[in-house]
């Protein structure tokens, strides 16, 4: 389906090839992904001799955090744990990679020859990673960097981005700027006057090599409730849920709801992530958890928690019952602003009759 796919999105370009407005074209590409079924000549380009070694020890598996310790012993934790299946699984997936990449180069030289890449805006990034058998697992359950450190590649035609073409920015991004970036890249405005909110930030300033302030940590979060370690660990499906707070310099889980103690990750220290410090008592690492909490109750208070209006929207409700003379708390028209009694009942002293039949 990737080369599907690809010949679809030739089409919609070419579709709009005499099209002045602005347009989005969102190619997802189902593979790489399970099952692992992979077609010629891909499926044999791979083999065990090209897959590095997985990221885990065995300490991991001593005493590991409850949630942390379902998925590791669940069906895919455990057959991800073993050798014979990622030297089957992850040269399949590496094949599936190589399909993807030459189906984007199949693209892009339909681009180049249609004149679009002079401009077009590309951002190439997941959903998700995979932990292909790293800190014991499979899939994508947990916050280690094999599932929620993603590739992020935007190349920007504009000549305002030549001054960080070909560069690499490790500042943090969220999955929820890409959106962002997208509506200021084709004119559109990130002000309040937008009729929703929208959460991320444009990279655009980062691609242009403008300072701005930099994100001071990331947040993710998952929802564990429709598999089976909610029912083993007798989580209620609302409470079911982790969340992270990271920066550059530590990773902290939240699984509280569950009941369950936080788990931490000294990244400058241990970049690997091999070793959890969510329960321990050193003053450092209480005090940033400790942190990272507030961080996470700032985060769970921002606006979109609470309504899904924009800002705009919410002050232009302001007094707006009021306004239509639904007045409430007041004995008299003495108690309410003469613009709006006038408004309502007509100037003072102006005498009202019936008309006349």
């Amino acid at each position: 389906e990737t080369a599907f796919l690809t010949s679809r999105c030739i089409e919609f370009l070419e579709q709009r090839q005499q099209d002045d407005k602005a347009w989005p074209c969102h190619l997802s590409y189902i593979k790489p992904h399970w099952p692992y079924i992979v077609p010629a000549p891909y499926h044999a380009l791979y083999g065990r001799e090209h897959r590095l070694p997985v990221n885990r020890a065995e300490q991991e598996r001593n005493d590991p955090h409850p949630v942390y310790a379902q998925f590791m012993n669940s069906v895919i934790g455990q057959a991800f744990s073993r050798d014979e299946v990622l030297d089957k699984v992850i040269p399949a997936y590496m094949g599936l990679i190589k399909q993807c990449d030459d189906e984007l180069g199949r693209l892009f030289t339909h681009m180049e020859q249609s004149g679009r890449m002079q401009d077009t805006l590309i951002v190439i990034t997941a959903d998700h990673g995979d932990y292909m058998g790293d800190h014991w697992l499979g899939e994508k359950d947990m916050f280690h960097a094999p599932s929620v450190k993603l590739p992020l590649i935007v190349y920007d035609p504009s000549p305002a981005a030549d001054a960080t073409r070909g560069q690499v920015c490790d500042e943090l991004v969220e999955s929820i700027d890409v959106t962002a970036t997208f509506v200021e890249a084709a004119g559109g405005t990130l002000k309040d006057e937008l009729d929703h909110i929208l959460e991320g930030r444009s990279l655009l300033p980062q691609l242009q090599g403008k300072a701005t302030a930099p994100r001071e940590y990331a947040i993710s979060e998952y929802d564990y409730s429709l598999g089976p370690a909610a029912a083993r660990l007798g989580v209620a499906p609302r409470n079911a849920r982790l969340f992270m707070v990271a920066d550059h310099d530590w990773k902290y889980v939240n699984a509280a709801l569950g009941g369950f103690r936080p788990m931490l990750f000294d990244l400058r220290n241990d970049p690997q992530e091999l070793h959890d410090l969510g329960a321990s008592t050193e003053p450092e690492h209480v005090a940033v958890m400790a942190l990272m909490e507030q961080r996470l109750n700032q985060w769970s208070r921002r606006l979109s928690q609470r309504t899904t209006c924009s800002e705009k929207d919410v002050l232009n409700k302001r007094g707006k019952s009021r306004r239509k003379g639904i007045v409430l708390g007041v004995f008299d028209e003495s108690e309410v602003d003469a613009e709006l009694v006038q408004h309502f009942k007509g100037k003072a002293g102006t005498i009202h009759t019936k008309p006349a039949r």
